[in-house]
């Protein structure tokens, strides 16, 4: 018997870590490994001083903490390059291709990413240095004719990302001005706005599964995914599906979100690198279980099948479809081949069926269990003021109890 160990990198979570630990208790995998048998354990990473050349008891590690807690993130990269670890995401692209890279990357593809401008920041450092150089080189411009060029609505946002850390919607010169003003020593994007469109959608990607999400980005946190499978007409939601598949293996990552905006007919993907992306219960409600049987399964199939961490992209094949004279539909239709060719997809769906045949039976009876509305009352009650607890224990534990039905009905 062989056993590997599934590494949680953690922050403030009090939710999807539980239930997934709760899901691995219930599970208690049993894989076909080399003519022998595999089993799990799961454990939550602490944080130390760590030596280059230390070895490490993990063998895949799931992050959700490295996106802004530098020494966790050092630690991965050394786990990665020294030990042989599986990173879900690859905190070097991550790193390096942040929201500007990745604009730049699917707009070399051909993805009909709104109009997006980079914008010099208000005050650069306080050092003579720069002070000279600024005024050697650096070209005034005309903040409000740019604008006016792309066309208002606009947003600034960071060009790093951030959880929707300093956007800003801009509907005239003067919250334009004053938006810049306030962004400081940030560098900015100013991106198109798309108002008036039919359709705002979210997608997870786990691996090669992949949720499409009807998303209300208007409201609080806890109304923003809407109950709604059928909100996409069939074509759009193949797109949508593939889009998503598309930028996570061109990049590496492999738990991602991707938003995109369905208007007149055209999908624009307009965020698509979050290396911490939303699984929160109080959020995905309803599709919380989803995500975390997802999740599972994506992280045993890796250990289970010896995946190595590719470190390295492969961009030059992307960019020969991008250079061909196919139409976009094609070249969609190629890219997501190269997408499928790298998740493994039919492997991995095939594999999910013979090796994890009671994983929905599992998560659908742990949805049900006291220790499971233990962490959704928990979880309640640290977001909300106490005087909403009880209306918002009863709110989830009904979607919840949805999901299980619906789940009981297919």
């Amino acid at each position: 018997m062989v056993t590997k160990k599934i590494g949680l990198l953690l922050s403030d979570e009090d939710d999807w870590p539980v239930a997934f630990e709760q899901l691995h208790h219930r599970l208690s995998p049993r894989l076909s490994y080399h003519g022998d048998t595999l089993t799990t354990v799961v454990e939550r990473i602490r944080i130390h001083p760590f030596s280059l050349r230390a070895g490490t008891s993990y063998h895949l590690v799931i992050d959700r903490l490295a996106w802004w807690h530098f020494h966790p993130r050092e630690w991965l990269k050394k786990a990665a390059l020294i030990n042989g670890v599986y990173l879900l995401n690859n905190p070097f692209t991550f790193q390096s291709m942040e929201k500007h890279s990745a604009y730049c990357a699917m707009i070399r593809l051909g993805f009909p990413i709104p109009e997006t401008w980079l914008i010099p920041t208000k005050i650069g450092p306080d050092t003579e240095k720069f002070r000279r150089t600024a005024a050697r080189y650096h070209d005034l411009f005309d903040l409000p004719a740019i604008a006016r060029q792309i066309g208002y609505p606009l947003y600034m946002k960071p060009f790093d990302g951030g959880g929707w850390r300093g956007v800003s919607r801009i509907g005239n010169e003067w919250e334009l001005m004053a938006a810049y003003d306030a962004s400081g020593q940030t560098m900015m994007h100013l991106q198109q706005g798309l108002e008036n469109y039919d359709v705002f959608t979210r997608a997870l990607a786990i691996g090669p599964q992949v949720k499409l999400f009807h998303y209300d980005p208007t409201q609080p946190m806890h109304a923003r995914y809407l109950v709604d499978e059928n909100f996409l007409p069939p074509d759009k939601a193949r797109e949508a599906t593939a889009t998503v598949k598309i930028i996570n293996a061109f990049f590496r990552w492999e738990f991602n979100s991707c938003e995109s905006i369905l208007k007149n007919g055209v999908l624009h993907p307009i965020d698509f690198a979050n290396a911490c992306p939303d699984v929160a219960i109080i959020s995905l409600h309803y599709y919380f279980p989803w995500a975390i049987k997802s999740l599972m399964a994506w992280s045993l199939f890796c250990l289970a099948t010896d995946r190595r961490m590719q470190l390295d992209m492969n961009t030059r094949d992307y960019f020969a479809i991008a250079d061909s004279d196919r139409s976009f539909e094609e070249k969609l239709a190629a890219y997501e081949a190269l997408a499928d060719r790298y998740f493994e997809t039919e492997r991995f769906f095939e594999w999910r069926a013979r090796e994890l045949p009671h994983l929905d039976e599992a998560m659908w009876e742990l949805a049900q269990s006291p220790e499971f509305d233990d962490m959704l009352v928990h979880n309640v009650r640290l977001i909300f003021p106490p005087h909403e607890h009880a209306y918002f224990i009863e709110h989830f534990r009904g979607l919840i109890r949805a999901w299980v039905q619906a789940e009981a009905a297919d």
